[in-house]
């Protein structure tokens, strides 16, 4: 697909072209892929820091946070089941809102993905350094970032295999935790009683800090729903993109709000909040409380084999979306190889490398260089999200004129909830402003994606004197 000049007639940008990837990914890959990219660190560690705010109003948090990603999800699924592609959100904004918009979220996405991969990279080889410490932490990381290049490399539904056994280890500790700890709320565990509300209502009630430290705990937690977005980049490469889209994202949505609000309510229930401590995992706190035998360590494989997974989904996720960009001309044609299995071999390649580049930026300046591109990609999620939310706006009318009958999934309460949605994300960066804490994640984003718009702008003018 090339682009000579700016969006044409309003009829063009639906025509789907066929993706020219492998189809090797099955619905269950998809659903797995979904939770495997979204549960992480910030889940099994994370979460401390927003109980150590917000006490028991955690759960509220959470559910609020949940809401918005499942509305960002919801229309990001009615776009990608009426027009699939590798490059997701950055298509949809391309046909929507032009060449501009495209560009931009595409390659802010992508920018995104290689940082944190940096710090899933380093996080997990730190750990294998605490169990293996005569291999230094370099080694770890070379050797994970080895092991999944390779995966990536390999035909797409060994990929698809590979995050579907990792995902399933990560969904099967949660289920275990959630029924580990209801039974102990419950006192059908030996030597437990029954726990009741104290926990809830007492130490300054359900919302000790009040509705402030509700909302506290939304911007410690709304970045932990990044990561849902790759399902509907791997759409593209699975037999029946609309249908395999549109299932998956119900389905992983669901399963993840009720996997985070469900363990946030076992933990403020089984453990007074006021012993929680930001940087510390409330899940070892809950399984040393109730007597499970080396939960650190059992926690430390869980935190581990999250790590990796969402490496792997982070690697595959930015692989496609620069090859989508290279297909509309946005990124260098070089990057358009794909291998006799159906895998865009140098784009994948191009993420490894940079993805290299950060942990190296991680391992030797994790305060100071490395530190500037993590605010730098701080708050671009909501960039992203909210160009999904204007596109799905624009396009949803375009839909409905032109080709109803793709619209096999609807955005719930159109358009009210997409501006409820936008409502909500500019809230957030104007909270996260007055927040002492995380005003440089807005200041370094802002520059990041003023710095990639203005590219964008002048591509455009250029195209437009041409």
């Amino acid at each position: 697909m090339h682009h000579d000049a700016p969006p044409a007639a309003p009829s063009a940008p639906l025509a789907t072209e066929p993706e020219p990837l492998s189809h090797g990914l099955k619905q269950r890959h998809l659903t797995m892929l979904g939770l495997g990219g979204v549960i992480g660190a910030g889940l099994f560690v994370g979460s401390g820091a927003g109980i150590a705010v917000a006490g028991p109003g955690i759960v509220l948090s959470y559910l609020i946070a949940g809401a918005l990603a499942m509305l960002i999800m919801r229309m990001l699924g009615e776009m990608s089941a009426a027009m699939p592609a590798s490059g997701a959100f950055s298509v949809h904004a391309e046909r929507a809102l032009g060449r501009w918009a495209g560009f931009s979220v595409g390659w802010l996405y992508w920018f995104l993905l290689v940082v944190v991969l940096a710090v899933e990279a380093t996080g997990a080889a730190r750990i294998a350094n605490g169990w293996v410490p005569g291999v230094p932490q370099w080694a770890w990381v070379l050797v994970f970032m080895v092991v999944f290049t390779a995966a990536n490399l390999a035909a797409v539904k060994n990929f698809g295999e590979f995050e579907f056994w990792f995902a399933a280890l990560k969904v099967g500790a949660i289920v275990l935790f959630l029924a580990l700890g209801v039974a102990a709320i419950a006192g059908w565990l030996p030597g437990t009683a029954p726990v009741g509300m104290a926990n809830l209502t007492g130490r300054g009630g359900f919302l000790p800090a009040g509705w402030d430290g509700v909302v506290s705990g939304v911007l410690a937690v709304v970045f932990a729903f990044g990561g849902l977005e790759v399902v509907t980049i791997a759409a593209a490469e699975s037999a029946d993109p609309a249908r395999n889209v549109a299932r998956a994202v119900r389905s992983a949505v669901w399963r993840i709000l009720f996997f985070y609000v469900g363990s946030m309510l076992v933990i403020v229930t089984l453990l007074p909040w006021t012993s929680m401590r930001p940087g510390t995992s409330p899940y070892v706190a809950v399984l040393d409380a109730i007597g499970v035998p080396g939960a650190g360590q059992i926690m430390n494989v869980v935190v581990f084999v999250a790590l990796l997974s969402a490496l792997n989904a982070n690697l595959y996720g930015s692989s496609r979306m620069v090859f989508s960009l290279a297909e509309r001309g946005e990124a260098p044609k070089g990057l358009l190889k794909v291998s006799g299995g159906g895998v865009p071999w140098r784009a994948v390649l191009a993420s490894v490398a940079f993805g290299f580049f950060s942990v190296l930026l991680n391992l030797k300046w994790p305060d100071s260089v490395f530190l500037y591109m993590l605010n730098a990609v701080g708050a671009v999620l909501l960039f992203v999200w909210g160009l999904i939310a204007v596109s799905q706006l624009r396009l949803r009318r375009r839909i409905e004129r032109e080709a109803p009958e793709k619209l096999t999934l609807r955005m719930w309460g159109f358009p009210w909830l997409t501006w409820a949605a936008l409502a909500a994300m500019a809230a957030v960066l104007v909270l996260m402003v007055a927040d002492d804490g995380t005003r440089p994640q807005v200041l370094w984003s802002g520059a990041a994606t003023a710095a990639v718009l203005t590219v964008a702008g002048a591509r455009e003018w250029r195209v437009r004197r041409m």
